[in-house]
């Protein structure tokens, strides 16, 4: 079934009320019969999405690291951009025509120091990278989403630095959570680990939006300014909140879909995978969006 398939089976099976839709498929509901079957059907509808970000040298790649040994899957955004900025990928081939040659290894890899250097220093080349990667990172992300909604987890972590700033994630994030530290401790974490005199690293912090902005923004804020213990003690207690919470994904996880352009892919899946009376109610539940 398409995408818009779905959207005229579900206005149609709306007007005739629910005995019709539960008859739209007996393959469907006889998934359902089954007790395990229905088991992985509730705590798949019961996954929800939890933005993690922070600032530069803040300590979000340490939190992250705590959130996967805890069990939870982390979609991470930085390592996807390395990913697909990859030789002869199409994210690669543009940013060698915006940014030239000279931002190339010799190895013809793309020169991350060397790109990080431009685009800090200048706004409009920084959004022009943005442009380039950012459709490819969100399909990338979209994939391992999918992936951990099809095994039942009960929530994903996304790994987003630029989740406040970019703002196109953020509406699907049921919770939010901001890494911290304060200034002194940022800045001199920062210099120590790129090797930065002061100046630089005072520069690439202020490029970014200020922590304590962010701070305000999150629905909760793990403070990493104290020692490793401190941190880890945060992060666990969050984890019991979120597992313990009644939170769902479907229209964030379908929207999600829709922004990214391949709707018509998500829904032919969901056919194949779970009951497609639920495709065609989560896809009218996305209609505003489309």
């Amino acid at each position: 079934m398409s995408f818009e398939g779905a959207l005229s089976a579900q206005a149609s099976l709306s007007a005739r009320g629910t005995g019709s839709l539960i008859r739209v498929s007996r393959e469907g509901s006889n998934y359902l019969k089954n007790s395990a079957n229905r088991e992985r059907w509730w705590r798949r509808k019961k996954m929800f999405l939890v933005g993690l970000t922070g600032g530069i040298a803040s300590g979000k790649s340490t939190v992250a690291a705590v959130f996967r040994e805890l069990g939870c899957p982390v979609v991470d955004a930085d390592q996807i951009a390395r990913q697909i900025v990859e030789p002869d990928s199409p994210a690669y081939w543009a940013i060698v025509r915006s940014f030239g040659e000279e931002i190339l290894l010799e190895d013809r890899k793309i020169n991350r120091e060397k790109l990080g250097n431009i685009i800090f220093s200048d706004v409009e080349k920084r959004q022009l990278l943005n442009s380039i990667t950012h459709p490819a990172i969100h399909k990338a992300m979209l994939k391992q989403i999918f992936k951990y909604f099809i095994r039942g987890y009960r929530y994903v972590i996304l790994d987003v630095p630029l989740l406040f700033e970019t703002n196109k994630l953020l509406r699907f994030m049921k919770h939010t959570v901001v890494v911290y530290c304060d200034p002194q401790s940022q800045l001199t974490r920062l210099m120590k680990r790129n090797h930065l005199t002061q100046v630089e690293a005072e520069h690439r912090i202020g490029a970014q939006m200020p922590l304590e902005q962010k701070r305000k923004l999150a629905n909760h804020v793990i403070d990493n300014s104290g020692d490793s213990a401190s941190t880890y003690r945060q992060v666990c207690k969050l984890h019991s909140q979120l597992e313990d919470s009644l939170d769902f994904l479907a229209v964030r996880l379908l929207a999600l879909v829709t922004l990214t352009g391949i709707g018509g892919l998500l829904c032919m899946f969901i056919k194949s995978s779970f009951d497609p009376i639920y495709c065609c109610f989560s896809v009218c539940i996305l209609c505003p969006l489309t």
